[in-house]
């Protein structure tokens, strides 16, 4: 019992102070992918601070039986991936979108396989050992590139599981395609059900802006399809503030923004409903349109999400800021071994 209360001492301070700072950081700036890296490191913090709880004895066992979990779990990602991308296009359609998954789950078994074929060759298998700083390199950039889209992936589903207060005066629904036109998708009408359920938890009912105006192929802008929807189930037209002008996720954005600083009152607490894959990148465009704002997620199928995500991260990774610091990142990474390859 004194061990276990010296450790608590020792380094519960250092549980307590990563886990709130990651929340912390998450709640006043959740667009910032620092956030992601907070919370890989308090995720870490968590399994060595059990260990220690369970003593020197059960301790270094429970962290073998992490490791080995982890490395099953590296293990099986390129098959999941593969597997998934398959599902996606016979369930939609084949497509460069639909790909991805699929792309993504041949790119890091090639690097789960460039690392086997490394350690093969450094345990005495000579014809692979000139190759050994090549496999290397390309197993590491696999390994970079892999761990930032884990530490995006483990962020998005961190911020949608963080409880909000239901206290807001407007809710802005992202829109999305029409089905044939007309017709509201699965993907939107989710949407609409999580802006209806928010609004039925307000004790003061809030505002509902549908957004999304009229793409070529449509004959009724989004907005429109979504304040029908919401008209059969009950919500009043008076709680309804149509936005049908807008054409992509930032124009929704500053077109909503628009008619919310140009309706009456000082109250404007706002809550973002799209996608649950979406909602990191419109809190990034939120910030930059300065919309302040909180993001709530509605369900995807899952066989849609894995590829949907990796869309998101490429659409955030291509960002001229997050590409920079991305970049300097890989070359600080990888500096060891391109010195030992150019040397």
């Amino acid at each position: 019992m004194d061990d276990i209360l010296g450790f608590l001492q020792t380094f519960g301070p250092v549980f307590l102070i990563i886990w709130g700072l990651t929340i912390l950081c998450s709640l006043l700036r959740p667009q910032r992918f620092l956030n992601s890296m907070l919370l890989i490191a308090a995720l870490m913090v968590t399994f060595l601070f059990a260990a220690g709880l369970m003593g020197d004895t059960v301790g270094p066992w429970f962290l073998l039986a992490c490791l080995i979990l982890l490395l099953l779990a590296l293990l099986l990602v390129p098959v999941l991936l593969i597997v998934n991308g398959i599902q996606l296009i016979r369930r939609e359609s084949l497509c460069a979108a639909h790909l991805l998954s699929l792309g993504l789950g041949v790119v890091v078994g090639i690097g789960e396989i460039a690392t086997f074929v490394y350690f093969l060759g450094l345990y005495g298998h000579n014809e692979l050992a000139d190759m050994s700083l090549l496999l290397l390199f390309v197993a590491m950039t696999v390994f970079y590139f892999s761990f930032l889209i884990l530490s995006f992936v483990l962020y998005t589903v961190f911020i949608q599981i963080m409880p909000h207060r239901m206290n807001f005066k407007y809710v802005i629904i992202h829109g999305c395609g029409l089905a044939g036109g007309s017709r509201m998708t699965k993907l939107l009408s989710n949407r609409v059900d999580k802006a209806i359920a928010i609004y039925h938890r307000c004790r003061v009912k809030p505002i509902i802006i549908p957004s999304g105006g009229q793409g070529g192929d449509e004959t009724r802008s989004e907005a429109e399809a979504m304040q029908e929807y919401l008209l059969s189930r009950g919500i009043p037209l008076s709680h309804i503030l149509l936005e049908d002008r807008s054409t992509t996720t930032r124009e929704n954005l500053i077109c909503s923004k628009q008619l919310i600083d140009a309706a009456p009152g000082t109250q404007k607490k706002t809550a973002l409903v799209s996608s649950n894959y979406h909602i990191y990148r419109c809190l990034r465009l939120a910030k930059e349109v300065g919309l302040k704002c909180t993001g709530i997620g509605a369900k995807v199928a899952f066989y849609y999400w894995p590829s949907a995500l990796i869309r998101e991260f490429i659409a955030v990774f291509l960002t001229k800021r997050f590409l920079i610091w991305t970049l300097l990142g890989y070359l600080v990474f990888i500096s060891p071994l391109l010195y030992a390859l150019l040397g």
